[in-house]
């Protein structure tokens, strides 16, 4: 079976966030065959280099998303008034009222998939406006230069400014809608690229994309253009990500309002399309549901993690300091080490003798290094006397390292390194440290966001988000409790084991696979191989050697 993996921002770059799945993927799957469509975000991404790729992978061709793509053509008169009926109902799409009437009015669809009738013209415009202006991209060109013309402009106006818009868009300016095609004019550059031809997606059975977003577009014109099945798997939904990511770009109201509005008919699309979804966790399948996704499409398939590194650890009883708070991660706002600094200073209050380490991963996020200066400052006013010196080295309650460090050279020594771990996120998709430190027995505390409840499943202490105090008393329960670290350490590893190893997650992707081409029909011709094209005898030299099948099934008949 030939794959069309498509990513954005990750596989097969060197980082990325979709990296290291889509690498255990696409080794586990040897037998079939796969080709990667990537679409790079920044310079620098592309810059780090691919990962050793394995030799059933026969190709790689990328794009990027944050440089020009201008092909050099421009429309005529025909083509203009063409551009202009599909980018009228796109727009129109993207500027419609959301349902009111339902409890939230947010416009999403309700649980199973069925839209309001309010928003089924809009999701139809949005869709008929995509993939004509997708076509004509195909045929004639030209797109980039279309989307940032003043024809645009003025259609964009146009469709803010008509009756029942959706709030906020109605105030736009011509700042505004400049501002909201250039973004639109990127967001939209996989519908120019020469992806979909015979030689390269259209020979694909299967298209997978990593996320949903633009990383599916492509999929979606493969099945538009060629029928092929869509594959979606999201273990982190990106239209969540782009509303939490939203309120800090520098744009305007309006802007902003366009672009979720965009984001969002974008997902509905995507979601409607696909022949099977598979969320990472409840927690994003709920989020599928709410965009429109049908239900009977959606199949939650856990994220595969290695789990032979930890072994060791998990296995040995009597491992990690049973005075010693564990925080492994990315250092970024979104793991709220403030609440967790705050929470260690009450646990002191109890027991002094206890240490918190806080051992970050190599790779940081932008401002990491404003947002780790901070907690080092706060620990140092919270903690005075050791910060300052007043004990020897060693002693200091809270450590701040790295992993790959002398004192966590790896990082399974990084979980080892204490007999309970902290998770103290406000946000969180898929916990991955959670399910790091499960793989090595280490009873947990973890506040309640993302999948967080749906990962440890009763065998950690879970807690609300903000909440030092909260988190201090259960995190106390736990030191002061060997014997239920042991069994919460015991019963997380099985549950670890279980669920989330690679091997799972490989095993299920090979039965959808399967699952997915069986329901699809055979598009190639006998001269591409297919199985049973030519019968047993045509192999033996004579009069039928390679003579295939005909419709009726008897060789070189030609009454059949």
């Amino acid at each position: 079976m030939r794959i069309g993996l498509l990513t954005e921002g990750g596989y097969p770059y060197a980082t990325g966030e979709s990296r290291l799945w889509c690498d255990r993927l696409v080794r586990g799957l040897a037998p079939h065959e796969f080709d990667l469509y990537a679409l790079s975000r920044t310079a620098r991404e592309e810059a780090g280099g691919h990962v050793d790729l394995p030799p059933h992978v026969r190709r790689v061709r990328t794009a990027p998303l944050w440089a020009p793509e201008d092909d050099g053509r421009t429309h005529g008169r025909r083509d203009r008034r063409r551009f202009a009926g599909h980018f009228r109902s796109l727009a129109h799409g993207i500027c419609a009222e959301p349902d009111t009437s339902g409890p939230d009015a947010t416009g999403f669809a309700a649980p199973g998939g069925v839209l309001p009738d309010a928003l089924t013209q809009a999701a139809e415009d949005f869709a008929e406006g995509l993939y004509g202006l997708a076509e004509l991209a195909r045929e004639r060109g030209g797109l980039h230069a279309a989307l940032r013309s003043e024809l645009a402009v003025r259609t964009l106006e146009s469709a803010c400014r008509a009756p029942g818009v959706r709030r906020g868009v109605s105030a736009a300016t011509v700042p505004d809608y400049l501002a909201f095609v250039d973004q639109l004019e990127r967001a939209l550059r996989p519908l120019s690229l020469d992806w979909y031809g015979d030689d390269a997606l259209g020979a694909a059975d299967l298209c997978h994309a990593a996320s949903g977003g633009s990383a599916a577009l492509p999929g979606l014109l493969a099945k538009r253009f060629f029928g092929t099945p869509l594959l979606v798997t999201e273990y982190g939904v990106q239209l969540r990500a782009h509303y939490l990511s939203a309120g800090d770009a520098p744009l305007s109201a309006p802007v902003r309002a366009l672009l979720a509005a965009f984001q969002g008919r974008l997902a509905g699309e995507v979601y409607r399309q696909a022949a099977l979804l598979t969320p990472g966790n409840t927690h994003a399948r709920r989020w599928q549901e709410r965009c429109g996704a049908d239900r009977a499409r959606i199949r939650t398939v856990y994220p595969g993690m290695e789990s032979a590194r930890f072994t060791e650890v998990g296995e040995d009883e009597e491992s990690g300091d049973p005075a010693t708070l564990v925080w492994v991660g990315r250092v970024e706002p979104a793991k709220d080490l403030i609440a967790l600094l705050h929470a260690f200073a009450e646990v002191r209050k109890a027991q002094p003798e206890v240490r918190l380490r806080i051992i970050a991963a190599p790779v940081r996020e932008p401002g990491a290094e404003t947002y780790l200066a901070h907690c080092r400052s706060l620990a140092a006013q919270l903690f005075p006397d050791e910060a300052a010196g007043a004990h020897d080295v060693g002693e200091n309650p809270v450590t701040f390292e790295e992993i790959g460090g002398p004192e966590a050279p790896t990082l399974a020594d990084a979980y080892a390194a204490g007999a309970v771990v902290v998770l103290s996120s406000v946000v969180e998709g898929f916990p991955i440290s959670l399910v790091e430190a499960m793989f090595c027995a280490r009873a947990t505390v973890s506040t309640d966001v993302g999948a967080v409840v749906e990962v440890i499943g009763g065998t950690g202490l879970v807690v609300p988000p903000r909440n030092p105090r909260a988190l201090a008393d259960s995190c106390l329960a736990l030191l002061r409790d060997p014997e239920r670290r042991y069994r919460l350490g015991a019963a997380a590893r099985a549950r670890a084991l279980e669920l989330f190893t690679v091997e799972q997650n490989t095993a299920a992707f090979r039965g959808i696979y399967l699952e997915l081409l069986s329901r699809s029909p055979v598009r190639r011709s006998a001269a591409d191989g297919i199985p049973f094209g030519h019968p047993a005898e045509s192999h033996v030299p004579g009069i039928l050697a390679g003579r295939p099948v005909s419709a009726a099934g008897r060789a070189g008949d030609p009454d059949a």
